[in-house]
């Protein structure tokens, strides 16, 4: 107990207790590996931290430094508890960047908590004993100091002997502190210099971690990976330090100085593209990140054509990115509508959404330009600026559609009326353009079904036309009453499932009717047989737990990414219906419709694929890096991989060349999006064709 006469010492020693046995619940509660090399550099940072703190803190006094002791581990265990919370939640660990969605949280504040584990409130375990030991062990601690440091029969001598007998006491006192600060600063700068080490540190490393251990902490760009290796504390502080210190750096394996073309096996089926202009740009190209941006794209396979080329050439499109929708969609009974366009279309069984901290806006644009968006960012909003010249809606306006996106919504949470038209949208019909009647009131949506209606009013006399519409019924809150929740209830009153679910599958029906309204419109109009409608979701329906959806399913949705699985559809009333068990997601939607409609595109510019063509891969990228495919489900927060099959297991350098695969897609997804790169590549390309009619074109005499 004398060890705790030292307050620099205490506060160190009950800081970092309180701490690591947060991290370690914390780990336990979010599902990281318990025994991992990781929780010693937790450990270490812990210390560091501590001991920094205590050093600080002593300059204020006893009590003043024990307040602030308990205010930092406080501070922590808010931040570890609302972190599980997130990541439970959305599905990533909440960064700065993504900070917007806090408050997209506030306003579902009662689905956020319902959607709680009662393990997450385990993390404030330790700060109840801290303060226990404040109220009542310090003070104890602080009368033993008195008696050992004042001989007993002094201690009723005169008022002089008591005054004398202070100042020892304070003298003490204050050699202990400045000696304990002093070997605290000593102790920290040691424990940094080995903490420093652990990121490279060859035992230390995860030779299948999707990035290295150093990259993340100069760019916690994955948080859910960082979480795992850094801990909820050492996080926070690079989540900082990369916001106020940001990094374009970008490793890059296989293409950092040089390309090298893809090769093309000459057939009917080959897809010509002429590179000449661009080699030139490359040649001649002085910006280091966009060099590698060059160098990765050019080197991308060239997609073929194939079978399903031009298979709806000269048909209207339609995609509809369906708000909170997950397979509870596919049920004849309830949402026949949808049911029959999964199963009279084109239907992928393994689809999935995956989420994000803006998983809405970032998924939108993921499904508009098939790229990876920045993972602890709110990309859609906050590079809003960008422009995609190989987006979807280019696509299609290049070749002659009218374009148009609609959404029934304010831009309360995306600012769509600047990245639509960016993007290349041709008119952004909003909510208030529409005069759709919509509330303030947060878990009040708007009808789908008005939706299509406005939105077939105004395509009505258009002969081509791509349309994007983003629907907004089904949306949270569940756990509340609300219109349209509670419209539909009496059809799921015979069933078993709780409340919060049947609100979400109420609030689908008026989602289902909206589709039968939009089947029923464009046959009116004549244009059902000439239109192909494409439906995927932006995520699973947050705010509704997995025990909740597991009481639905037959499936353990909290398995391999399971509450991810949303319905793709791509329907037209004249094709043979066909269901598809290739791996995918809303990634791959520009290339495949871009070869079925049989428009100019070059397939290098996405990282998505064709999926209907033979070298498809087979496979769902995560945003935080796992994927799955037909062999292997690989979790990149833990850095393990499950296998279907033991038999069929893929050896160590094929995992590694997958997830090097893997990282290149994300990290050149996040730089060109970054830099605004393909915008750049177009305009650059226009001046090199100007500059080079200009010297093909004969002076004047």
């Amino acid at each position: 107990m004398k060890i705790f006469y030292n307050n620099v010492f205490k506060n160190y020693f009950l800081l970092m207790i309180t701490l690591f046995a947060e991290e370690l619940i914390f780990r336990y509660v979010v599902g990281s590996p318990m025994i991992d090399w990781a929780v010693l550099r937790i450990f270490v940072g812990v210390n560091i931290l501590s001991l920094i703190c205590a050093a600080l803190f002593s300059l204020c006094g006893r009590i003043a430094s024990n307040i602030l002791t308990f205010m930092v581990a406080l501070i922590g265990t808010v931040y570890a508890i609302a972190q599980a919370g997130f990541e439970n939640y959305l599905g990533v660990f909440i960064s700065i960047g993504t900070s917007s969605q806090a408050g997209a949280v506030k306003d579902y504040i009662v689905d956020y908590f319902q959607s709680f584990s009662w393990t997450f409130w385990l993390i404030a375990v330790p700060l109840v004993f801290l303060l226990l030991f404040y109220l009542f062990a310090d003070h104890r601690i602080k009368v033993l100091e008195r008696n050992d440091t004042i001989d007993f029969a002094d201690k009723f001598d005169s008022a002089e002997r008591k005054e004398q007998n202070d100042k020892l006491l304070l003298s003490k006192r204050r050699k202990r502190v400045l000696n304990g600060r002093i070997n605290a600063v000593v102790i920290a700068i040691l424990l940094g210099i080995f903490y420093y080490n652990t990121l490279t540190l060859d035992f230390m490393q995860n030779s299948i971690q999707l990035k290295s251990t150093k990259e993340l902490f100069v760019n916690p760009d994955i948080p859910n990976i960082a979480m795992g290796q850094f801990g909820y504390a050492a996080y926070a502080f690079v989540d900082i330090k990369a916001t106020l210190v940001p990094s374009n750096v970008v490793e890059l394996t296989g293409y950092e100085n040089s390309y090298t073309k893809p090769e093309q096996n000459f057939n009917d089926y080959t897809r010509y593209i002429d590179d000449q202009v661009w080699e030139k740009i490359i040649a001649n190209e002085k910006n280091a990140n966009y060099r590698k941006l060059h160098n990765y794209f050019i080197s991308q396979p060239i997609t073929e054509k194939n079978d399903l080329t031009g298979f709806f050439e000269d048909k209207n499109l339609i995609v509809i990115m369906m708000e909170s929708t997950n397979n509870v969609v596919l049920n004849e009974e309830y949402y026949p509508n949808l049911y029959k366009l999964y199963n009279e279309g084109w239907s992928w069984e393994n689809s999935y959404s995956p989420r994000n901290a803006c998983s809405t806006g970032n998924n939108e644009m993921s499904g508009m330009v098939s790229l990876y968006t920045i993972n602890n960012l709110c990309t859609a909003n906050y590079h809003k600026n960008n422009v995609y010249p190989q987006s979807i809606f280019n696509l299609f306006s290049n070749a002659g559609y009218n374009t148009s996106s609609f959404h029934n919504y304010t831009e309360q949470y995306y600012a769509r009326k600047v990245i639509h038209p960016n993007m290349g949208s041709g008119h952004y019909y909003g909510v208030v353009e529409l005069g759709i009647p919509f509330s303030n009131v947060y878990q009040e949506w708007p009808s789908d079904i008005e939706l299509v209606n406005k939105m077939l009013d105004i395509t009505e006399d258009e002969e081509r036309f791509m349309v994007w519409m983003t629907t907004v019924s089904a949306h949270q809150p569940y756990g509340q009453s609300s219109e349209l929740g509670n419209k539909y209830l009496e059809m799921f009153e015979d069933t078993n499932y709780n409340t919060s679910l049947k609100r979400y599958m109420s609030k689908l029906k008026e989602f289902d009717i909206a589709i039968g309204t939009l089947i029923e419109g464009l046959e009116k109009q004549g244009k059902l047989d000439d239109t192909v409608i494409v439906l995927y979701s932006d995520h699973y329906p947050y705010g509704l737990s997995n025990n909740t959806l597991n009481s639905y399913f037959d499936y353990d949705v909290s398995e391999q990414f399971g509450v991810d699985k949303t319905p793709f559809i791509i329907y037209n009333p004249n094709i043979q219906p066909e269901k598809h068990r290739e791996y995918t997601s809303f990634m791959n939607l520009v290339p495949t419709i871009a070869n079925l409609f049989n428009l100019e595109y070059d397939p290098r510019l996405y990282v998505g694929h064709d999926l209907l063509s033979e070298d498809y891969e087979n496979r769902v990228i995560f945003a935080d890096g796992s994927w799955i495919d037909e062999k292997a489900f690989y979790n990149a927060s833990t850095g393990k991989i499950k296998y279907v099959d033991d038999n069929d297991a893929y050896t160590s350098e094929e995992i590694k060349k997958i997830n090097t695969d893997v990282k290149n897609k994300i990290s050149m997804s996040n730089l060109a999006i970054k830099t605004n790169y393909f915008n750049y590549l177009d305009e650059t390309k226009k001046e090199y064709n100007v500059t080079e009619i200009e010297e093909d074109t004969p002076a004047s005499s």
